[in-house]
């Protein structure tokens, strides 16, 4: 029997959205994450709309060191502790946070990832439109 091998020469990067599988997803705003109080937090974050619900979303490339008690937030010019949406679920790779209807994301720029625990952030993205 023929013995069949494949030899890749290259890799090409292409983006994909950022809450993947969805077929009616629109991303409203995106930005980095950047670390805070010492903690390396990395990737892209981003607020997507998909069939009326608004999420926040971490990319595959979502990366975080670690720390007690992380929650995800949103926040303008700062982190707004009304707006936690629930437990980091990983410290690394694509998730995503169901925004409750009572919070209007038009209303944040930011996405971060906060210690309740000990009060600091641990990371944020910055949002753009």
């Amino acid at each position: 029997m023929p013995t069949r091998r494949i030899f890749v020469t290259g890799l090409i990067a292409v983006p994909l959205p950022l809450f993947s599988g969805a077929l009616r997803a629109q991303t409203l705003a995106s930005g980095r994450f950047t670390g805070a109080s010492g903690h390396v937090t990395s990737g892209t974050g981003g607020l997507v709309v998909q069939d009326g619900a608004t999420w926040v979303s971490l990319a595959e490339d979502f990366r975080f060191d670690g720390a007690p008690d992380p929650k995800v937030a949103l926040g303008r010019g700062g982190y707004d502790p009304s707006t936690i949406l629930g437990p980091l679920k990983s410290d690394s790779g694509a998730q995503s946070y169901r925004l409750p209807e009572s919070i209007d994301p038009a209303a944040y720029d930011e996405i971060w990832i906060w210690c309740e625990q000990f009060d600091v952030p641990l990371g944020s993205a910055r949002l753009s439109r």
